[in-house]
């Protein structure tokens, strides 16, 4: 947990909570140390490396009207990166046309992330102020952020000004697998079928074969 990650999360109402059971002086630690040191937590090599292996994460923000809404963010691994110790960003693509996340991100900016590594049950929780790039804005930083094997059609820029983060434990993260992440275990079973394949047309042939 970064320093001032509690100093957003745990509010009132969660320190309430926290001290009917019983967590309230382990988390109130880190809520004074967080207050005691003002700024924005950086990002560390470990939180940029990660991020730049997601293929996907998922993107919190706040209606006008008080709701959260959350969606789904995908593209090639490393579609999101991180451009310094405290910004990432990411080419945000067509959808379904309802812009409710942009929205969202032009009435107030605070959203929050998570980005998942289900092959290794592993989760980074950021909190942060998104800030909408248009291609007039800026072309280079579209450009820059643009995969050019992904054929899906870009309409902005998202950044992040990262406030803090947090890496969450492991527990309840049911292992799923990319067929990329499965490849490795695969390639030597489809060989070894292919062989067992041949061996058993060579062995049928022989067996059709009348002169044999």
């Amino acid at each position: 947990m970064s320093k001032h990650y509690a100093s957003i999360a745990f509010t009132d109402d969660v320190q309430a909570v926290q001290s009917a059971h019983g967590s309230d002086e382990f988390y109130g630690r880190k809520l004074a140390a967080g207050k005691a040191s003002p700024g924005r937590d950086p990002l560390t090599e470990d939180e940029k490396n990660y991020l730049s292996e997601r293929d996907g994460f998922y993107l919190a923000s706040v209606s006008e009207s008080g709701w959260p809404y959350v969606q789904f963010r995908g593209g090639n691994p490393g579609f999101i990166r991180a451009l310094d110790d405290h910004t990432i960003g990411w080419a945000d693509f067509r959808g379904n046309l309802q812009y409710i996340s942009t929205g969202n991100m032009t009435g107030d900016d605070r959203v929050a992330i998570i980005a998942l590594d289900y092959a290794h049950q592993r989760r980074l929780k950021i909190f942060g102020h998104a800030r909408i790039v248009t291609t007039d804005e800026d072309p280079a930083l579209l450009k820059a952020l643009t995969d050019e094997t992904d054929s899906s059609v870009v309409e902005r820029a998202v950044l992040v000004d990262v406030d803090a983060y947090d890496w969450n434990c492991q527990q309840h993260i049911t292992p799923r697998f990319s067929a990329a992440e499965l490849e490795p275990a695969l390639a030597p079973l489809r060989a070894k079928l292919a062989a067992l394949q041949a061996e058993n047309d060579r062995l049928r042939a022989q067996l059709d074969d009348p002169g044999h």
